[in-house]
């Protein structure tokens, strides 16, 4: 292959590269799971799923700074869909909040 045919291809693979990237960029979306959960995405690379406690604790702590918007709205909207805590994972997140108290 000649010099000018791989410069061509590196351009065109970074511009392919470039456009990947920003196809990625799509904001936050909630979606409660099959489990129940309702998992969060976009905030890193795998979603954030909370239970209803979770969710109850998310609600209650941050009330004042999320007011009446928009994420409340949702949150509670799709609150009567999210199951609670599976039993075994109860037990570890009361173990967790016992110790960090």
């Amino acid at each position: 292959m000649a010099d000018e045919d791989l410069k061509a291809e590196l351009e065109r693979l970074r511009a392919e590269n470039e456009q990947l990237k920003n196809e990625g960029v799509r904001g936050l979306s909630l979606k409660v799971s099959e489990k129940g959960g309702l998992s969060l995405y976009g905030v890193g690379r795998f979603p954030v799923t909370l239970y209803k406690e979770q969710c109850d604790v998310l609600l209650s702590d941050l009330g004042p700074y999320i007011g009446n918007g928009h994420m409340r709205l949702i949150l509670m909207d799709r609150l009567s869909e999210v199951h609670n805590l599976p039993k075994a994972l109860m037990a570890h997140a009361a173990l967790g909040t016992q110790s960090s108290r």
